[in-house]
């Protein structure tokens, strides 16, 4: 019987690190965020659709999609937010349950790293959920750091996810990522020798 751990976590939580970890580990990972910018790649399921509801101000010279703009669209009002949600959502689940399907057939354990997990209902997919976790002012500061954004900024990016608070009511298991790189990725061999 094949084991399914969910990968979660908040914006700038540190997830990415964790599943480096766990990818040097040997483990498969299956990463929704490439899933997601494959689906977005010109051409693309994705692609189309967002090009067909915001039209060619979405795209790049050469006829990519210009992320910068879309993130400002998407995130410009609740209302487009929660279309962009249900318009991308589908999409993006059907794609992940066939690469779900296809490495369940081959290996024994294997990770799936979906920051929105719990926001968008995929519990049910996992034999357990690992959140990576960071308080809100570790998180504002790398936000900051890590994408320019000023505090109103990085306040309104992390508004859109649930709080941490809430997620750990999911979590089989809690990586504390508040310390040193060190002892996050400690805490992520740890928790794979039980695995």
């Amino acid at each position: 019987m094949t084991k399914i751990i969910g990968i979660t976590g908040g914006i700038a939580s540190g997830k990415s690190t964790v599943v480096e970890e766990i990818r040097r580990s040997g483990y498969k990972v299956i990463d929704a965020d490439a899933v997601v910018h494959d689906l977005q790649a010109k051409g693309g399921k994705l692609y189309q659709a967002l090009v067909g509801w915001f039209g060619q101000d979405i795209l790049m010279a050469d006829g990519q999609l210009d992320r910068i703009k879309l993130s400002q669209e998407i995130f410009s009002s609740s209302e487009n937010l929660a279309k962009s949600a249900d318009l991308q959502n589908q999409i993006i689940r059907q794609e992940l349950a066939e690469q779900r399907d296809c490495l369940a057939e081959t290996e024994e354990v294997f990770f799936m790293d979906i920051p929105l997990l719990i926001e968008l209902d995929y519990q049910a997919w996992f034999d357990q959920i690992w959140l990576v976790y960071v308080d809100e002012d570790t998180q504002i500061k790398r936000l900051m750091e890590r994408n320019g954004y000023n505090l109103d900024q990085a306040h309104a990016r992390i508004a859109t996810q649930m709080p941490f608070p809430e997620k750990k009511k999911y979590a089989s298991l809690v990586l504390d990522n508040n310390g040193s790189l060190e002892d996050l990725k400690k805490q992520v061999h740890t928790a794979l020798q039980k695995v």
